[in-house]
């Protein structure tokens, strides 16, 4: 009888072995390396676009209102000096120009914005106030209200505005300015929205405190005094 015929096993050289780990570790190391750039790649593209999201937030938000910096404060108003100077601060400048307006001067005027009433409470269309009494000495002037956002343009114009030429005054010389929803006697100033905050703006037209706003106190500018609120 023949024997079993036993099968010979191939045997792979030690040296291949090498060779094929050497390749694994270039493959892995090659494959780390590039996972790594680009996960740091990623990083830095994230940071770049949340950067970029962050600063156009704060710009708006900074721009959407009034004036952020630069005023001075003289009870519930606030005297904004330098807004049309030469040198009036970045954010004044991004302001006018998202508004899209020419500001007063220092020669020409003196604008004043209100957000809150004598008390500090913020102005809101839902109450009604009265504004009045003493203004500062100027050739004339225009009380404006507005709010923050577009006006409805289905609603009805309404007056948005006095001038010191039109308005009704009381036999001393002083007056008084109701700012409500509904029809008032008088002076009424009709809010610009069912509700939320709403802001006044004064502005004073050839008036001698354009230069020294220093000389204004409580006293000189208009009171503004909620009566209530629905």
């Amino acid at each position: 009888m023949f024997g079993a015929i036993i099968p010979r096993t191939r045997r792979t050289p030690k040296g291949a072995d090498e060779s094929l780990g050497a390749r694994g570790a270039r493959i892995s190391g090659a494959l780390g390396g590039f996972l790594r750039r680009t996960s740091r790649t990623g990083f830095v593209l994230y940071a770049l676009a949340l950067g970029a999201a962050l600063g156009l937030a704060s710009a708006d938000f900074a721009t959407s209102g009034g004036y952020p910096v630069g005023g001075t404060t003289i009870g519930a108003w606030t005297a904004w000096a330098k807004t049309g100077s030469v040198d009036a601060d970045p954010y004044s400048r991004a302001v006018n120009a998202r508004r899209g307006e020419i500001p007063l001067a220092i020669g020409e005027g003196l604008l004043l914005t209100a957000a809150t009433d004598d008390d500090g409470r913020r102005l809101d269309a839902s109450c009604t106030y009265a504004v009045g009494g003493a203004v500062p000495p100027a050739r004339a002037w225009t009380l404006t209200i507005g709010g923050r956002g577009a006006v409805d343009p289905a609603a009805r114009p309404v007056r948005e505005a006095f001038t010191s030429t039109e308005i009704l005054r009381e036999a001393d010389d002083r007056f008084v300015i109701t700012i409500a929803k509904e029809v008032q006697s008088g002076n009424w100033l009709p809010m610009p929205r069912p509700s939320g905050p709403v802001r006044l703006a004064l502005r004073l037209y050839d008036t001698p405190v354009a230069a020294s706003v220093g000389s204004l106190d409580r006293n000189t500018v208009p009171a503004i005094t909620r009566l209530g609120c629905k």
